[in-house]
């Protein structure tokens, strides 16, 4: 019997599979439906409005565990842990400091700027308290994610964007009443204005790469803390890769308006003078025509412009995340974006707005389908360890203290 049973041992470990060692991918599904997130959606809807927005916190709340809920890694859900009444509490909080700041602007304009500076102050941490509760509440295999990023690089990455509106607080002259404004502050205040907002513009590709580094390098799960390795350089060329696809648009929609001119010149419907003086008939026509290119641009923007910015931008996000053990990978097209934007508006313009939630989930799967996740050696041990290390009191309190959801 004892040689037997050695065999039989034997032969049970060399049939079970080793557990694998070297890098594993694991693929992004999404197993949402348009129809049932329809009927989620369109109760969120109907209890937002009768509530006057009360209910938008628990509205969300039912969203984000539907699509979480539905997002499956390697074969597993995320799990979605968040008390609906804790993002109540959070919503209460941004909304009296947003009426309190329209308050102040509306009735003591002089002292808006005191408004300004403590939003300015206090945002930054309500931005980090989202990111920790958004992340504390998401699961995978049973192991909470979790958002580790300090306090005082929140405010170095999120501060900078208040500059602006601070200097136009600070350096533009009252105009409330245009009365007593003499011609040389008004002056002033429009080369102030020029500058700041040209500074800005200027300024936002770096902007942008301070936030999203803060962001994506501060995301933690099972021990892995992530790193984010694209620096402001690619966010620049990629502003100038999307300024270049705007300009092309234009120049498209420029050339088919002078084609509509100069088809409606050779056939004798218009002249020249039309252009600086339309009147009945063909420059009616004309205007007609110049109106309609005019409503192309509104519909082609978001679903040329749009689908190009969101594409590449996913895709330099997510490719340059990644910590020692765990690397995401996102390969998201621009043509079969570009093809799920323009189905989804055709759609929602033809019924008045109820496609919505179905295009909200094709969208979703379109975006989540195109990543993946890289994770060196064997995912399911380095998991189980961190499962049997118990979790710190104040790690779990830091992400539920607030119970903020900004979406960010």
């Amino acid at each position: 019997m004892e040689p037997t049973d050695e065999f039989e041992e034997t032969e049970r470990l060399t049939l079970e599979p080793a557990p694998p060692s070297g890098p594993q991918t694991l693929d992004i599904r999404f197993t949402g439906s348009g129809s049932e997130y329809f009927r989620i959606w369109i109760v969120n809807l109907l209890l937002t409005l009768v509530t006057l927005t009360l209910y938008l916190p628990f509205a969300r709340a039912r969203r984000m565990a539907y699509f979480q809920n539905n997002t499956l890694v390697g074969g597993d859900p995320l799990g979605f842990h968040a008390d609906p009444w804790k993002m109540f509490r959070g919503y209460l909080l941004v909304l009296v400091l947003g009426v309190s700041y329209s308050a102040v602007s509306n009735f003591m304009p002089t002292l808006s700027w005191v408004a300004l500076l403590v939003f300015a102050l206090l945002w930054p941490a309500l931005w980090r308290a989202s990111l920790q509760f958004r992340l504390r509440n998401t699961s995978w295999r049973g192991v909470r994610l979790a958002f580790v990023g300090d306090l005082t690089s929140a405010y170095l990455a999120m501060l900078p964007f208040f500059i602006p509106a601070l200097a136009l607080a600070l350096l533009v002259p009252d105009m409330s009443d245009p009365e007593v404004v003499s011609e040389e502050a008004a002056q002033q205040a429009a080369i102030t204005v020029g500058l700041v907002v040209l500074g800005f513009m200027v300024l936002v590709p770096w902007l942008w790469a301070r936030i999203k580094a803060y962001q994506h390098g501060g995301y933690a799960f099972a021990q892995e803390r992530t790193g984010f390795t694209a620096g402001a350089k690619r966010f620049y060329g990629l502003s100038i890769k999307i300024a270049g696809v705007s300009l092309l648009v234009l120049m498209g929609l420029g050339t088919l308006m002078g084609v509509l001119f100069g088809a409606l010149v050779s056939l004798g419907m218009a002249s020249l003078g039309d252009l600086v003086n339309p009147g009945e008939g063909a420059g009616l026509l004309f205007m007609v025509g110049a109106g309609a290119v005019i409503a192309m641009v509104y519909v082609l923007w978001p679903l040329i412009v749009g689908s190009y910015m969101t594409s590449r931008f996913q895709n330099l996000l997510w490719s340059n995340t990644r910590s020692p053990r765990i690397r995401f990978t996102s390969q998201l097209r621009l043509a079969p974006l570009m093809r799920v934007n323009i189905v989804n508006w055709l759609l929602i313009a033809l019924t008045l707005g109820l496609y919505w939630p179905f295009a909200k989930v094709r969208s979703a799967r379109i975006r989540l389908e195109a990543m993946s996740v890289q994770v060196d050696g064997n995912v399911d041990q380095w998991v189980s360890e961190s499962l049997q290390r118990p979790a710190g009191v104040i790690g779990d309190a830091a992400g539920d203290f607030f119970g903020i959801d900004m979406g960010l």
